[in-house]
């Protein structure tokens, strides 16, 4: 091992360790299942702003966006981040202070599908029982796809197997979220982020001096035909310009519907400690959101001109995804500074990947050992043994995601893709009607969840393999057929009880 890798791997040891004392810290914190998973109801605004929006970005933020610029230009990139600026804004706007507030009148939810339960009085806990599931069946591979990418991240920087790298990252996510919980898992992901906003800085200035200056980015990316239009691609191969369809828009832009289902995102809503502060946050989460998606685009772009530089390799195909590691070795190579700043970009890019990981660690644990171990097969267990419960259920379910991620050559944004559709259309629209259409009842949920979640595998294997008009993101079309569902079987079943209209009116 160099001793410049050794000195990166300094830096990325300090981090993970700091990551782990945070979690020993917050295991002191922890009474009970609601502090667990719920933190209480104590977060700050600053915390729950940037620990939603770290636990959102994964590392499709400081790989995968940068790489589609790379290659395509700024469109495809562009019309995704846009969609998912708008979605970020309007989900803080309409969703986060009803949910926090309905959250608490009705029964004190602390999970998504304590939520949906106690918010249709369903007592046969179908409604319950079915969230939880979809939950477990879309957060396992995810969260397989995120121990997958740290491994990659390790297995390429220090030249260990994946299979052990890849164990390892596990284990210490696993560590400090199981350790910790949610307040934990928070705390890590507001430290991420800022983590996350230091490597994108760092890796904009030295790739901009690298490739010459930003007028000489600007005039190679502007040569390049469509590089830099909103309505087209460029494509490498024939060196020309593809028109960017309206379809291709409508479904790039769809992506922002996702938040609205998003159990991760939205637990950070039910968790702040006073909703009067949410307002804060939406500004802070919106402002981060827009500038370091609008940065990491940028990334992608002067990416291009250090390659026709000669000082990086040109990138193809998914090789592209690994343009900010390729910056931060060069980086490495310009003495003991920049050693530590290459590592904090490598760090960075751990960061993103572990705010995701740990966030849907906690939500598919919260979903077995508390709604379907204790709700639905009502396993009677002591306070003790149900703090037990859940942090054995945490490792129960990284085991299987580990099992999952063993294969190196699995697509981590592919997985990535589905998963956000799968809850953006099973949860979005049940979300949505929940809180906005108080006639909305327990039969019409089910049909909308239901629903929502089989549309996304049809369409994902069965229409959009059409191709043409049809090649629309399965979550644009699996929202809507939802969002119809939950209407039509609201109207033609019967119309929910005072109780719950009244609980809806003084929300």
């Amino acid at each position: 091992m160099t001793g410049t890798t050794l000195g990166i791997l300094i830096v990325i040891i300090a981090y993970i360790l700091m990551m782990v004392g945070i979690g020993i810290w917050f295991s002191k914190k922890n009474n009970d299942v609601n502090d667990f998973y719920l933190g209480g109801r104590k977060l700050g605004p600053f915390v729950t702003a940037m620990s939603a929006e770290a636990s959102d970005m994964s590392s499709w933020l400081l790989m995968g966006l940068p790489g589609l610029a790379y290659l395509t230009g700024i469109a495809d990139a562009g019309w995704t981040a846009i969609g998912l600026a708008v979605g970020t804004y309007f989900n803080w706007l309409i969703v986060a202070k009803r949910l926090r507030r309905y959250t608490v009148a009705a029964g004190n939810a602390i999970t998504i599908p304590d939520f949906f339960s106690n918010r249709f009085r369903d007592k046969s806990h179908a409604l319950l029982g079915i969230s939880a599931l979809i939950i477990v069946i879309f957060f396992i591979p995810y969260t397989a796809s995120g121990f997958a990418a740290c491994g990659k991240l390790f297995s390429t920087l220090f030249g260990i197997p994946y299979i052990p790298a890849m164990i390892i990252s596990a284990v210490i996510i696993v560590g400090y979220t199981a350790l910790g919980g949610f307040l934990a898992a928070s705390t890590t992901d507001f430290i991420q982020s800022i983590v996350m906003t230091l490597a994108l800085i760092i890796v904009v200035f030295f790739g901009v001096q690298t490739a010459g200056g930003l007028s000489v980015v600007m005039e190679n990316a502007s040569n390049l035909p469509g590089y830099l239009s909103m309505v087209s691609t460029y494509d490498a191969a024939a060196d020309s310009a593809n028109h960017y369809s309206f379809i291709s828009i409508v479904s790039t832009f769809a992506w922002g519907l996702g938040y609205f289902g998003m159990p991760h995102i939205l637990l950070r809503f039910m968790a702040i400690e006073d909703e009067n502060k949410l307002k804060l946050s939406r500004r802070v989460a919106s402002i981060w959101v827009v500038i370091s998606m609008g940065v990491a685009i940028f990334i992608g772009v002067i990416g291009y001109s250090m390659s026709k530089s000669g000082a990086l390799e040109v990138l193809s195909g998914s090789d592209s995804e690994t343009l900010i590691i390729k910056t931060a070795q060069l980086l490495s190579t310009h003495g003991i500074l920049a050693i530590i700043f290459a590592g904090i970009i490598l760090a960075g890019i751990l960061a993103c990947t572990m705010s995701t990981a740990d966030s849907q660690l906690l939500a598919a644990a919260s979903s077995i050992s508390q709604n379907i171990l204790k709700d639905v097969l009502h396993f009677k267990l002591s306070k003790k043994g149900t703090m037990a419960a859940a942090r054995l259920t945490v490792l129960g379910i990284a085991l299987i995601a580990v099992f999952l991620a063993r294969d190196p050559n699995s697509s981590v944004f592919a997985i990535v893709s589905f998963a956000w559709a799968g809850f953006g259309a099973a949860f979005g629209p049940v979300m949505l009607f929940s809180l906005f259409w108080r006639r909305t009842n327990r039969f019409g949920a089910l049909a909308g969840m239901i629903s929502g979640g089989a549309m996304v595998f049809i369409w994902k294997y069965l229409v959009r393999p059409i191709g043409g008009a049809w090649n629309v993101y399965e979550l644009l079309p699996a929202f809507l057929v939802a969002s119809v569902c939950i209407v039509i079987v609201s109207l033609l079943t019967k119309a929910p009880s005072q109780e719950i209209l009244d609980e809806f009116d003084s929300i």
